[in-house]
């Protein structure tokens, strides 16, 4: 980096300065003060930062005009014996150095000079040597006075807003500005929002680093302000208590989740511009906030009370955003929404403001969740409006409000795709993850891994599709029942979007995996054994799991097979790990379809029929003619 300001000065250097001083051992002392250095083992680091503190103290000494505290600070106690050699008296000094023509207070000048500390014990060549204290502890005495003297003149408190490299370990303070995080300030937004595995999106920080970085911040909460990492980011997810997270964001009138989002008693709908007469509203909803809640447990009356379905969060993302620029941006209630608004809404899709956008995935409960990534495409656009325009409709049979104002929009142009035209691995790309896969199957967590990529593309399952799967939707058919290769005698029963079922042919080979992990594992290994009936296909495995093991979630597998693609990219080329780092889970099912449809591993090509039942996706029939042209 360039311009990079200097190093700041703050308490902790003086203290280990002074423990080394007192001949404290170096060590604990390292470790108490400065641990965000690095590890005490590493002599070069330690040496370093010693010179590097010396040399700053003694430039702001001779910033001062105290020449002779910058040479004291630089002096090294432990080259003085505690023993100190016998001083010459005043007499044979003076004799030594040719003062004997000069008065005695100019001799005792000369002397003390000479001899820092001695004070008067040769005064008048009397008084000897017998009184003398070791020079070490006279050196020492009058470095830690220097020291209290430095302290007051330059330690300085961190601000939030001051730059990382000011105060971390140049080598740390780097990696950190490399991933954005340049003011302290941008890291503690950052871990906040990330929760404690922050640093796994910082190349070059691991966890023993970041360990260091979260203690010194937490040392300096009090001159940091309100500047403070949460608690929710003290320690793993798994060990917080329930409800911490969902405190990490309060509800606010501000761009936060729906379920958090406070509605402005005068714009909550209750005297909405558009609703219709009390009398005839078929909705027990007073207020609009209530009606979207209404219109959103339609949509799947049957998940009452279990977590949302993909379908019910793609519903709940459009109203989610409609309520908040509707009150956020217009100043409106939803039910005083007119046909401008649509418009105006329509607009707003195509050019957000910054302020609404940001990183994708991130987690509801986390500060740098947005509603939106950035512009939509026009086909996503397509999608949005033509949602909100049912939430309208289904409002308006409701006699809610009195009319729709999308139902005139014309929609943006946004004609049906190929499914995973664009996003899909080539022959190549995938046989080489595969091979990277294959190479970490010897330890527990690389044979998950392994497994739950090769189902996602063997079978074309969705992420949550395969991550609720358990052995007891497998079952064993006929091969010519299952619609696949002569060695496809398995099927998964499924129930995808909508509650619409399929079964999904499954090869043997996986199934045969499975067993061969289920008997590695303790468990009986026939997949349709009874008690295997619960436990997840690709269930988390170990010493701290009895009976039935907890499943993968689907956010958990996506980002670990996100840095899997992210890893094994880095031994292609660049053109070739580029695409491949933007591949995710979704990719695979794309690549199972057009594989699939091409024919893959000597395999002949599947129906198009078929692919479009494994999938469950109608799109699959455009998809092919997308390949034939």
């Amino acid at each position: 980096m360039t311009n990079r300001p200097p190093r700041k000065l703050h308490r902790g250097h003086f203290a280990f300065m002074r423990a080394l001083a007192q001949g404290l051992d170096e060590r604990p002392s390292w470790d108490r003060y400065l641990r965000l250095e690095g590890e005490h083992a590493d002599l070069r680091t330690v040496r370093r930062t010693i010179a590097w503190i010396r040399d700053a103290f003694a430039a702001a000494a001779r910033r001062e005009q105290k020449p002779g505290t910058a040479r004291l600070i630089l002096l090294d106690p432990s080259g003085y014996s505690d023993q100190a050699p016998a001083l010459p008296s005043l007499e044979e000094f003076a004799q030594a150095q040719g003062l004997e023509d000069f008065s005695e207070a100019e001799q005792i000048e000369a002397y003390e000079a000479a001899h820092a500390g001695a004070g008067g014990q040769g005064q008048g060549g009397r008084s000897g040597n017998g009184g003398q204290s070791s020079r070490r502890a006279r050196v020492i005495g009058r470095q830690l006075e220097a020291l209290r003297w430095l302290e007051g003149l330059v330690a300085q408190d961190p601000r939030p807003l001051d730059g990382v490299s000011a105060w971390l370990n140049p080598a740390v303070a780097v990696r950190l500005e490399r991933a954005g995080l340049g003011t302290l300030f941008s890291l503690v937004e950052r871990i906040n929002g990330v929760g404690a595995r922050w640093w796994a999106q910082v190349p070059g920080i691991g966890e023993r680093k970041a360990a260091r970085i979260l203690d010194w911040l937490q040392a300096n909460e009090e001159v940091l302000g309100g500047l403070r990492v949460g608690r929710h980011a003290a320690q793993p997810r798994a060990q917080l208590a329930p409800g911490v997270l969902t405190s990490v964001v309060p509800p606010a009138t501000s761009l936060v989740p729906y379920e958090k989002f406070v509605v402005p008693r005068e714009l909550d709908g209750r005297d909405g511009h558009g609703r219709a007469p009390l009398e005839a509203c078929r909705l027990a909803a007073v207020t609009d906030r209530e009606a979207l809640d209404a219109w959103l447990f339609a949509k799947e009356p049957d998940r009452a009370g279990r977590a949302l379905s993909p379908t019910q969060r793609s519903y709940r993302k459009e109203a989610e955003r409609l309520l908040l620029w509707a009150i956020l941006e217009r100043g409106k209630a939803v039910s005083s929404l007119f046909v401008e608004d649509a418009r105006a809404y329509t607009e707003f899709l195509a050019d957000p403001p910054p302020s609404w956008c940001g990183p994708r995935h991130q987690q509801r409960w986390s500060p740098r969740w947005r509603p939106m990534e950035g512009a939509l495409s026009p086909s996503a656009r397509k999608q949005a409006l033509t949602i909100v325009k049912g939430l309208f409709a289904f409002l308006c049979s409701a006699h809610y409000v009195r009319g729709n104002p999308f139902a005139e929009l014309e929609l943006p142009s946004g004609g049906r795709k190929a499914l995973g035209a664009g996003r899909t691995l080539s022959a190549g790309q995938w046989a080489h993850l595969d091979a990277w896969l294959a190479r970490r199957r010897e330890a527990d967590v690389g044979r998950r891994l392994d497994r739950a990529v090769r189902w996602l593309y063997e079978t074309g399952l969705r992420l949550d599709e395969v991550t609720r799967a358990t052995c007891g939707d497998l079952l064993q058919v006929a091969p010519s029942e299952a619609g696949m290769a002569s060695d496809g005698v398995w099927q998964l029963n499924v129930v995808g979007r909508g509650g619409r079922c399929r079964a999904v042919p499954v090869p043997s080979a996986l199934v045969e995996e499975l067993e061969d992990e289920l008997a590695r594992q303790g468990h009986d290994r026939s997949v349709d054994a009874p008690a295997n009936r619960c436990i997840p296909l690709l269930a988390r495995f170990g010493p701290q799991h009895r009976g039935a093991p907890p499943p993968w979630s689907a956010s958990g597998l996506y980002q670990a097979i996100k840095a899997a693609v992210d890893q094994a990219a880095r031994e292609l080329d660049d053109a070739q790990s580029r695409q491949l780092r933007e591949a995710s889970t979704h990719w695979l099912r794309h690549s199972h379809v057009v594989h699939s449809l091409q024919g893959r591993a000597g395999q002949p090509p599947l129906p198009i029929e078929v692919v479009q039942k494994n999938v469950g996706h109608a799109s699959v029939a455009t998809t092919a003619m997308y390949l034939r042209t």
